[in-house]
């Protein structure tokens, strides 16, 4: 399959994304239109795009009977992927037919069935609501639904209100990156663009209450709509103290940046540390890969990291009974514990992982990252296993502090989401490797932390690109504190 860059320049070829100024169905003027229709004059690209919106089945690890996509566009979408996958198709009329059954369904519903809703292209999500609420009179469920291409204007909020969890594949905010990048768009376009996306959000939560004149008034954003920035967050009662500190690092650096070490030689993990340390808040380290590792270099770096303000995070990924994973983070040659602030767990163990871990870490004030999710594809840690995770989370919070995640996974504001695979191009390798940008990950997914390696190691000029991931990551977090204001 090729990579969603490439089909982002395909949609941009066949005329779907256009510039200039259009009418939407909401009567709004937008500089950018999107426009599927013109996919089923290209069934390759048609066939393109339903692979994508399956692969993203796959990897959120959806449950459900029945598929059905939103008249008319996605529906040829869905018939694709329901007769690849031979999964059981539902078809909604527009409006029911005076003669026959009459019915408003097409196909087998069964009461309590839950049903996946498909559609191409969402700006407040009234399309995919109607829909569902046509299912929810047969007796149906609807609990989450994908989307091609997300214009970011309100939609996954407004869904997320009703109970239905929008998954988009392709954010307005990344289009505009990958077109800008290959000078189909120039800059004052895509900013114009982004401008609009940012003042015309369609999700207001309004009060009941009317006043003197009758007419209704906003009601302050609820806790559960207000984002919380990362000094506010610092300071929950309930918050882990290592937690508490990073989010402050953050704040003061104005950084949401954890670089990947990926090196081999001790000389060059030091001079990585020490050269980019200003622009970061963590740094994470595979230090078994380390060929001249000695115990000194746990105390240099130590040092390093006191002298620039930032953390260090062994990415360990400890998978064994609770008695070995205690000898393996406190002794040993690499005696994790004693140098490094942060290490991650798979909850695959057990609890019994967690509990060994934090018998070390806890009472030298160390934290944990669970893995809950995977940036490489075909993964397995989705669905029921995220969950796992989090409940882990939930019932060892004095140790552990948060997730390695796609973006984020719990309202509790108390928890870390760092996201590994970041691009400021996104793109995959050959090993399985998938990339999303910084401002995807930050702003549209609402993870806290980008895990940057191959991004900066690899460039030319490494302060430099640190630079520019620093900057990207901080303004998809500001991006994302204004919208939760609104």
């Amino acid at each position: 399959m090729d990579s969603l860059d490439s089909l982002i320049l395909k949609l941009h070829d066949v005329n779907a994304v256009k510039f200039g100024e259009y009418k939407l169905k909401s009567g709004m003027m937008t500089p950018i239109y999107i426009d599927l229709r013109v996919l089923v004059s290209h069934p390759a690209l048609l066939n393109q795009v339903a692979s994508f919106i399956y692969q993203k089945v796959q990897d959120e690890g959806l449950q459900f009977e029945s598929v059905c996509g939103v008249p008319y566009t996605a529906l040829p979408l869905a018939t694709i992927i329901c007769s690849r996958h031979e999964l059981p198709m539902l078809i909604r009329r527009k409006e029911a037919k005076d003669y026959g059954t009459k019915r408003m369904v097409e196909g087998i519903c069964r009461e309590g069935d839950i049903c996946l809703i498909i559609e191409d292209t969402v700006t407040s999500g009234t399309s995919i609501l109607e829909t569902a609420e046509v299912l929810y009179k047969e007796g149906l469920k609807v609990t989450d639904s994908i989307v091609l291409m997300d214009r970011e204007q309100g939609g996954v909020e407004m869904l997320a209100s009703k109970g239905i969890r929008l998954h988009p594949i392709i954010s307005m905010f990344k289009l505009l990156d990958v077109l800008q990048a290959a000078e189909r768009i120039d800059a004052q376009m895509a900013q114009n663009v982004r401008k609009f996306i940012i003042e015309n959000n369609t999700f207001r939560p309004k009060d009941e209450k009317k006043n003197g004149n009758g007419v209704s008034v906003p009601k302050k954003p609820c806790i559960e709509h207000k984002e919380l920035s990362y000094t506010e967050r610092a300071k929950l009662p309930k918050i882990h103290p290592l937690a508490s500190k990073l989010l402050n690092i953050m704040e003061e650096k104005q950084s949401n940046l954890c670089v990947s070490a990926d090196v081999t030689s001790s000389e060059e993990l030091l001079e990585l540390a020490d050269s980019l340390g200003s622009k970061i808040c963590l740094l994470k380290t595979h230090i078994d890969i380390i060929k001249d590792y000695t115990t000194e270099i746990g105390q240099k770096l130590q040092a390093v990291a006191e002298k620039h303000n930032f953390l260090i995070f062994e990415d360990r990924k400890f998978a064994d009974i609770g008695n070995t994973v205690k000898h393996q983070y406190g002794g040993g040659l690499y005696q994790i514990s004693s140098w490094s602030h942060i290490v991650n767990a798979h909850p695959l163990p057990g609890p019994g992982v967690v509990k060994g871990l934090s018998a070390v870490g806890k009472p030298l004030g160390r934290g944990c990252l669970l893995i809950a999710q995977m940036s490489s594809q075909g993964s397995l840690a989705t669905g029921e296993y995220t969950q796992t995770a989090m409940k882990m989370a939930e019932d060892h919070s004095d140790f552990v502090m948060g997730f390695i995640c796609g973006g984020k996974i719990t309202k509790r504001p108390e928890f870390i989401h760092m996201t590994p695979g970041v691009q400021l191009l996104s793109k995959g390798d050959d090993l399985g490797q998938q990339y999303s940008t910084p401002e995807e990950v930050i702003k549209n997914k609402g993870s806290d932390v980008i895990i940057v390696g191959r991004g900066i190691l690899e460039a030319p000029d490494r302060l430099k690109a640190a630079e520019a991931y620093r900057k990207s990551g901080w303004e998809g977090y500001t991006l994302r504190l204004a919208l939760s204001q609104q």
